[in-house]
């Protein structure tokens, strides 16, 4: 079976003044290039910097508000900022999470997909369809099958899956490929 490389998104959690708490390599390697990483002598202060200068686009009332797509030399990437309310016991200091990962067609995630837990083409064709929020009905009369072949096909998914939810599949599918 062929193999497939899956670049690992720049991951990074921020404070309430958007410096950064804790960030992965991967972070710094998209945030930096063309500089080598290694050459960066004050890293927290370099991400602060470029967060504030490339990857934030305004404020509103819920907070700072983040670009959607961030260039990187000749790569795009998706950045996704998660706001956290952290109103617990234990006050963190973290803010927002960052993630910085290069898109996927949905045609390779699925092939991925596929070829990670074995799936035939059918089953393949459901999850597609249930990927795209259609209920079992609706996913066999697109494919012109009966709805009792569609939870077949699904329940087949599931075992190969190891999930015990439709809401499973959809989690391992959009989940990160392994």
């Amino acid at each position: 079976m062929p193999t497939t490389t899956v670049s690992t998104p720049g991951f990074i959690l921020l404070d309430a003044s958007l410096r950064p708490v804790a960030y992965n390599s991967e972070a710094i390697q998209i945030l930096s290039y063309p500089t080598k990483p290694d050459r960066i002598k004050h890293v927290s202060l370099f991400l602060s910097d470029k967060i504030r200068s490339k990857l934030l686009s305004g404020q509103n009332h819920n907070g700072p508000e983040f670009v959607r797509e961030y260039k990187s030399g000749q790569r795009t990437y998706l950045c996704r900022a998660f706001h956290i309310d952290c109103k617990g016991e234990q006050k963190l200091s973290i803010s927002v999470a960052m993630l910085l990962e290069r898109p996927t067609s949905s045609a390779t995630a699925l092939t991925e997909l596929a070829q990670q837990f074995d799936l035939t083409t059918r089953e393949c064709e459901t999850v597609a369809l249930l990927l795209e929020g259609l209920t079992s009905k609706e996913i066999a009369n697109r494919m012109k099958i009966s709805p009792n072949t569609v939870k077949a096909f699904l329940r087949l998914v599931m075992v190969k899956m190891d999930v015990s939810t439709r809401s499973g599949i959809v989690g391992k599918a959009l989940g990160p490929v392994h």
